[in-house]
């Protein structure tokens, strides 16, 4: 990947890796990341990033939706997913899906999540569910891109702009890895309160 000096540099991912299989690999077979095989603590991660930007803005909201087939939704009305264009006119988007978040993955003082488990990044979702679809509206571009199993499985195919911005991660956490589990709906409305007041997260329940 071409890097225009002073645009590309390192803040929360490595802009010159698209993926790390390793690193994903890692998240599904290491006994360490045990724990975080929930479908709850994945909504968690997710919440977190709108959360953070939340907090530089002073305010956000975003939708958790549970789906009939076990899939989960998180859409915010945030900025969107750093998009920015090469010096080929190539769109290259901040890869947060398929490589390790840099502030958090081996820290220990990675801050902890509602649930107490400290925060790991969103690759932590990627890497454990069939598939993931990650779509993004920016001022600059809307864009939507599939993942599997953490690796992605389709290049930024274009959404048609609609005056919006933000982002939804549609994920379907792997059974196989997670095993069976029904969500809480209690229980998510008790942890997400923990991102108030700067984000309020409305819960949709559509399995029933």
């Amino acid at each position: 990947m071409s890097k225009e000096s002073g645009i590309w540099q390192n803040t929360t991912h490595d802009w010159a890796m698209d993926v790390d299989v390793d690193h994903l690999e890692l998240i599904r077979t290491d006994p360490s990341f045990d724990a975080y095989k929930t479908a709850l603590h994945l909504i968690l991660e997710v919440l977190a990033y709108p959360a953070d930007e939340a907090l530089d803005r002073g305010t956000g909201a975003a939708i958790v939706s549970l789906h009939p087939d076990g899939s989960i939704s998180v859409s915010d009305n945030g900025r969107g997913t750093d998009t920015r264009t090469d010096g080929h006119g190539r769109m290259i988007k901040k890869p947060i899906m398929a490589t390790k978040d840099l502030r958090f993955f081996e820290s220990p003082d990675s801050p902890p999540l509602p649930d107490g488990l400290a925060r790991r990044g969103m690759s932590v979702v990627a890497s454990l569910s069939d598939w993931l679809i990650h779509s993004n509206r920016r001022t600059n571009g809307s864009w939507t891109q599939r993942y599997e199993l953490g690796l992605p499985t389709t290049g930024l195919t274009p959404l048609h702009d609609d005056g919006t911005t933000g982002t939804t991660v549609h994920f379907l956490p792997s059974q196989r890895l997670l095993g069976e589990g029904e969500i809480s709906v209690t229980g998510l409305q008790r942890l997400s309160r923990d991102f108030a007041p700067v984000l309020t997260v409305e819960i949709q329940d559509h399995r029933h």
